[in-house]
């Protein structure tokens, strides 16, 4: 049975890919392949399940089954190389398994779910994030959490709140996250920034900037930084930490891809001071769904009012099905497992795009090597600009970013590219590598054969 269910999956799908079957077209009735392949309808209903498990086929009560209008796009998304997009790989997306808790959720809350809820998040949640936290490192009680829509609301709205220290101005990691550089620019926020490279930052400057800029907060991505990758050392974490104490500034850590970290002895700024100095965020969007919108931030205890009358102006509450759908999925134990699945999924292709990067880019380039992550970034010679590199490779449907919109002005950097490993084929890794390299040194190149300038003489 199992050889005869399998052949009729790939039949099937060998005639979407040679368009005998297309978008929307209906697919045979399970009695005429039945008679087809010799088989039972059962066999036949097995291989249409396992079909629409996998997206390729959508059925339709007594009318029969279909072909998902996504799957041509699928095909034409093959041929695109996408070191761009930062949002989660969509083949390792558990989409029918969080279905099934969207269901269990309405079974069990029915109308709290469509109702205004909890502003502060449901409480059953927040004790089940609290549990998940845990395995970061990051022990705390369901009081201090707020649950966000995504850790961007929580960022921006931290910006404009008032802070116990009564001071300022906020300072950033140059480069950083575009979307906290545009919520300050939109906001018109005192902001200075602090140079990091691989090596880190200097903690002398950053010690003197904390000491003489009345800074109220340090917006710090201490792992798998965007765009770098960069990750701090336990000692350098601690040694800010005691920095930011030693001059009442508070650290806003936003640890958005802590969850892929190899390394089981790292831990959060967080948890060297627990207190309050510390505002932890956590957003779930880069390794479950980003359509949930659902994150979460510790607070202590002395901005919680303040930070919930500013949610409340930005939106009431976060979408209480959103939260009751992933309270069950994180009681149920699958989100452990999804865990597990995505830390390997991303840390093989770091190594991919690693090993690609060392074999293939040009001498003169320097790259990222962090262990996992999302994002390397990539220096090119210094008179490559990076937005070149970017229209060149867009001309060949390669997709890569320019960092230079992660810096303030008086930091920017314009040769410098990142790359995001997240929704890249492992099969196109190093053909996108390869094509990279030769377009960084075809530019190289003009730039260095242009003929010096001719001067006449006077």
């Amino acid at each position: 049975m199992s050889s005869k269910y399998s052949r009729i999956m790939a039949d099937m799908k060998r005639r979407l890919e040679e368009g005998l079957l297309t978008a929307g077209s209906k697919l045979p009735s399970v009695r005429q392949v039945s008679e087809d392949y010799g088989c039972s309808k059962n066999t036949v209903m097995k291989a249409y399940d396992e079909l629409e498990k996998e997206h390729v086929i959508y059925s339709v009560p007594k009318s029969g089954y279909y072909v998902v209008n996504e799957f041509q796009k699928a095909r034409e998304e093959l041929e695109v190389i996408d070191f761009l997009s930062a949002g989660p790989d969509k083949n390792i997306m558990p989409y029918v398994e969080f279905q099934h808790c969207l269901n269990q959720a309405i079974d069990q809350y029915k109308e709290e779910l469509f109702t205004y809820s909890d502003q502060q998040g449901l409480y059953s949640l927040r004790v089940e994030l609290v549990k998940y936290l845990q395995n970061l490192q990051v022990f705390t009680e369901p009081e201090r959490l707020v649950v966000v829509s995504g850790s961007q609301q929580a960022l921006h709205l931290l910006v404009s709140l008032a802070f116990p220290n009564g001071k300022n101005n906020i300072l950033i990691e140059q480069p950083t996250y575009f979307g906290f550089i545009e919520s300050l620019n939109l906001q018109q926020a005192n902001v200075l920034g602090i140079e990091l490279t691989m090596e880190g930052i200097e903690l002398e400057r950053l010690e003197y900037m904390f000491r003489n800029n009345d800074i109220k907060f340090f917006y710090i991505i201490p792992r798998f930084h965007n765009p770098l990758g960069h990750c701090y050392t336990n000692r350098e974490k601690k040694k800010i930490v005691e920095l930011a104490e030693k001059y009442d500034v508070y650290i806003v850590e936003d640890d958005i891809l802590g969850d892929l970290d190899p390394d089981a002895k790292a831990d959060p700024l967080f948890s060297y001071d627990p207190s309050g100095r510390v505002i932890y965020i956590k957003s779930l969007s880069k390794v479950f769904l980003p359509g949930l919108r659902i994150g979460t931030v510790v607070l202590p205890a002395l901005m919680m009012n303040d930070f919930l009358r500013a949610k409340f102006c930005s939106d009431f509450n976060s979408s209480a099905l959103s939260q009751g759908a992933l309270e069950t999925y994180l009681k149920s134990g699958m989100f452990n497992s999804h865990l597990k699945k995505v830390k390997e999924v991303y840390r093989t292709k770091m190594h991919l795009v690693q090993e690609a990067c060392e074999a293939l880019l040009p001498a003169n380039t320097q790259f990222s090597r962090p262990a996992s992550g999302f994002y390397l970034s990539i220096s090119l010679p210094e008179h490559v600009k990076a937005k070149q590199v970017v229209q060149m490779l867009h001309e060949q449907h390669i997709y890569v970013d320019d960092a230079s919109r992660m810096f303030l002005p008086q930091y920017k950097k314009e040769n410098l590219i990142r790359l995001s490993i997240s929704q890249v084929n492992e099969s196109q890794i190093k053909l996108g590598i390869k094509m990279l390299a030769d377009c960084i040194a075809v530019l190289d190149s003009r730039k260095n054969h242009r003929k010096p300038p001719t001067f006449l003489p006077i």
